[in-house]
């Protein structure tokens, strides 16, 4: 049974982000996940039990209480999140919390870990995570030239089939491609008062039909309307749960995302994927994996050109014809 339970951060960028430190932890003993309700889909695979957080402090509370009934030896949970009403949220609910000093929480925690000093610098939020989960180890932070941590999600075969199942719905009649093209136009919420959407999706999901690309775009809950305005050519997937939309992206041929989950989420599961910076930092949150090609930076979005030509580039050359497939995560399209 478990005897830690983890407290995941409350976006999905940030989740994936925060794999390599769940994986240690997991290493060093039995853990659980309580965070968002789509947690649960996004580490099915794992095996790790997730309870799933309710909306409403009061709600959350009850939750809480119940799993620490459930599991009367298991006091210790672990925070990933920064905010002192998550800590506040546990202690009330009869945990007791460690996680970083921060949001004027230190009295909250039991312990308080202080902000690695390299935070403030150029720390990306992997090692952020990681940083977090070796000091609750009490294991040596790595070097300078040490690893590089690297998010993986594994995935089950059911995941792929349902990926399968939707590409096979969607499709109005036999494939023009061996393969598909995902897009991720969406990106909810501002970065500091500044949209986090490239507006080149559309004009890019067209060049690629034209080449003889199968485009599709799986939009998240309550997306499909900005999804579609954005893409107007592509295939409108129906919304699938989390592991299946992993799927999705891994076997794609390409994924082109904004800096935003489901870049992490292709990251993640060893998908080839462009990633379009215009406004967040990626040396702090961009997704990391062997597939990835960051374009644009924090200061400005990428010219169009630069972002078609490199989407074109990884595809190699025209789009085979045949029928569509979902690879394995990790596979090569």
């Amino acid at each position: 049974m478990p005897s830690l339970i983890v407290r995941l951060p409350n976006h999905l960028g940030d989740a994936c982000m925060a794999l390599p430190a769940l994986e240690r932890l997991a290493a060093a003993g039995p853990i659980a996940c309580a965070g968002q309700p789509w947690a649960a889909d996004l580490l099915r695979a794992t095996g790790w039990p997730v309870l799933a957080l309710p909306g409403g402090r009061g709600a959350r509370l009850a939750a809480l209480r119940r799993w620490r009934a459930q599991h009367p030896a298991d006091r210790q949970a672990l925070l990933l999140t920064n905010s002192f009403s998550s800590a506040l949220e546990f202690r009330l609910a009869g945990w007791r919390p460690a996680g970083y000093a921060r949001d004027g929480r230190g009295l909250l925690l039991q312990p308080a870990y202080r902000v690695p000093q390299e935070w403030s610098g150029a720390m990306h939020m992997i090692e952020y995570y990681d940083r977090l989960a070796r000091s609750w180890l009490g294991t040596a932070p790595p070097s300078a030239a040490g690893e590089r941590a690297m998010p993986r999600l594994a995935l089950a075969a059911q995941a792929r089939d349902r990926a399968g199942a939707a590409l096979a719905r969607a499709a109005a009649g036999p494939p023009t491609a061996a393969g598909y093209v995902v897009l991720c136009p969406v990106a909810r919420g501002r970065h500091r008062g500044r949209d986090k959407c490239w507006d080149g999706f559309g004009r890019l999901g067209q060049a690629l039909r034209q080449r003889g690309e199968r485009v599709v775009v799986c939009p998240g809950p309550a997306e499909a309307e900005a999804a579609r305005a954005a893409v107007p050519d592509a295939q409108l997937l129906e919304a699938l749960e989390l592991d299946a939309f992993a799927a999705l992206l891994a076997g794609s041929r390409l994924v082109v995302a904004n800096d935003s989950g489901p870049a992490h989420l292709a990251a993640a599961v060893g998908a080839k994927v462009v990633v379009v910076f215009g406004v967040t930092d990626p040396a702090k949150t961009g997704p990391r994996g062997a597939g990835v090609h960051g374009i644009g930076g924090a200061a400005r979005w990428p010219d169009y050109a630069a972002v078609a030509a490199l989407a074109e580039g990884l595809l190699g050359g025209p789009a085979a014809t045949g029928a569509a497939t979902v690879l394995p995560a990790g596979a090569a399209a």
